[in-house]
């Protein structure tokens, strides 16, 4: 970039200039005579200097301003100007504490301020990025929900079972996930803990957790941020993630049945991919006609199990004697349970057959006729 071009030339002067200084100061000191040993150091020290400045000086000016730079250009409006906010906020503070420190000795007194104020600057922009949301409100009021950045604004916390799931990536990649996405670090290190487990599956399970993370990172039509917002005083993470919820009036995004029942009774709205993936599977009705391959065999006699592309399973009556076949089934009736939708069919050539003709009557002793 021709600002770093610059930037190295002025850090090469500048090494040069301070080399030589830097050269004639000990050559003062040490009070040397000797013009050869004179214009070795004098090399020395110059070579010295235009290599610290010609590779230095970028890194102290131009890369931190760079990385500042990306961060300002990706960061939200509503958070720059809450962290600004709480920036001001925190310098005042530190204004005001150092008015307390102009007694003691200049050198203590800088010390000590120079502490105050860098903690109390951290302090406030983590407060004013941490309660951005509430603050909106209170200035802007019901603007801010349409705003996008009230308390109202959507933003949905991720749960560890619907990350290590994987799915949220597809529906990700589809565009329908507008809602700022949340992971608080405490669900971060439950999945980072499962990854380190001793047990291979769960290792398995941890790992993939992260790298769906890193992919939904990489996803342009999702917007995903890492929280550090915390509660202190509840040790589960279900009931972290509850806490968290209400406090920032925000959904869950889950897999976890449980966490699905408590949450509804703590009143915090629940988004399940399971009830989702129900909801969008196709629509069979009785009398449908389908192709299926029969897989294995049912748990009653003579039945066959297939399976659809969404993993529905079909039971097929009278299936089981067309074992790895594909054969053509008309749908009989549908069960919507808990665990989802089960399809059962009977193969169509049978479900087609013509009613066979009624008994003739026959005749009894006695008079009368009877079947």
């Amino acid at each position: 970039m021709r600002v770093e071009r610059v930037v190295r030339l002025l850090g090469l002067l500048l090494g040069l200039i301070a080399g030589l200084e830097y050269a004639q100061f000990i050559i003062a000191q040490a009070g040397i005579h000797d013009y050869t040993l004179k214009a070795v150091l004098l090399l020395l020290t110059m070579l010295a200097g235009a290599l610290f400045g010609l590779f230095g000086l970028p890194y102290v000016t131009t890369r931190p301003f760079f990385w500042l730079e990306d961060k300002l250009n990706v960061t939200p409006l509503p958070d720059l100007v809450a962290a600004t906010v709480g920036l001001l906020v925190g310098l005042l503070l530190a204004a005001l504490v150092g008015l307390f420190l102009a007694k003691l000795p200049w050198y203590l007194g800088f010390v000590i301020s120079l502490i105050v104020a860098v903690a109390f600057a951290y302090w406030g922009v983590t407060l004013g990025l941490n309660r951005r949301s509430e603050m909106m409100a209170l200035v802007l009021g019901p603007r801010a929900a349409g705003l996008g950045i009230g308390p109202e604004a959507g933003s949905v916390l991720l749960d560890t079972s619907v990350i290590i799931d994987g799915r949220i990536t597809d529906i990700a990649q589809t565009g329908f996930l507008r809602d700022k996405l949340l992971v608080p670090h405490f669900v971060l290190a439950e999945l980072q803990y499962i990854a380190d487990s001793s047990d291979g599956l769960r290792r398995n399970r941890g790992r993939r957790g992260l790298e769906v993370l890193n992919l939904l990172q990489k996803e342009p039509l999702c917007n995903i941020e890492f929280i550090d917002e915390d509660v202190p005083d509840i040790t589960e993470v279900d009931m972290k993630l509850i806490r968290l919820a209400r406090n920032r009036n925000a959904a869950i995004m889950t897999n976890d049945y449980n966490l699905n029942r408590v949450a509804q009774l703590e009143g915090v709205k629940i988004l399940n991919l399971n009830n989702l993936a129900n909801a969008l599977k196709p629509v069979v009705i009785p009398g449908e006609e389908m192709n299926v391959t029969v897989i294995k065999e049912g748990k009653e006699q003579n039945q066959g199990v297939a399976y659809l592309d969404d993993g529905t399973m079909i039971v097929i009556e009278n299936g089981r004697r067309y074992m790895n076949q594909t054969v053509g089934v008309v749908v009989t009736s549908v069960l919507q349970t808990a665990a989802g939708r089960m399809i059962f069919a009977a193969p169509a050539s049978e479900s087609t057959m013509e009613r066979r003709p009624p008994k003739p009557l026959r005749r009894i002793q006695g008079g009368g006729t009877g079947r």
